[in-house]
């Protein structure tokens, strides 16, 4: 299990992160997600055979918000 977190550009209201979660949450091989508005960071676990950065930063995007280009697996 690893454990990933991705910086938003934008400052998020509570509802937006909570669609960001849910987006996180969809992408296949996710365990847990959840993602601080006030810090504009989504923080999640997730199985590393079943998906990559790619996936989570897409779940991200297909919302409208762009992504730290700077951000962080471990």
């Amino acid at each position: 299990m690893q454990r990933g977190v991705i910086k938003i550009k934008s400052q998020l209201t509570e509802q937006e992160a909570e669609k960001v979660s849910k987006a996180l949450e969809s992408v296949w091989g996710v365990r847990r997600a959840e993602v601080n508005a006030a810090s504009s960071e989504a923080s999640f676990s997730y199985n590393e055979e079943a998906a990559s950065y790619t996936d989570f930063q897409q779940a991200i995007t297909d919302l409208g918000f762009e992504v730290e280009p700077n951000t962080g697996f471990f």
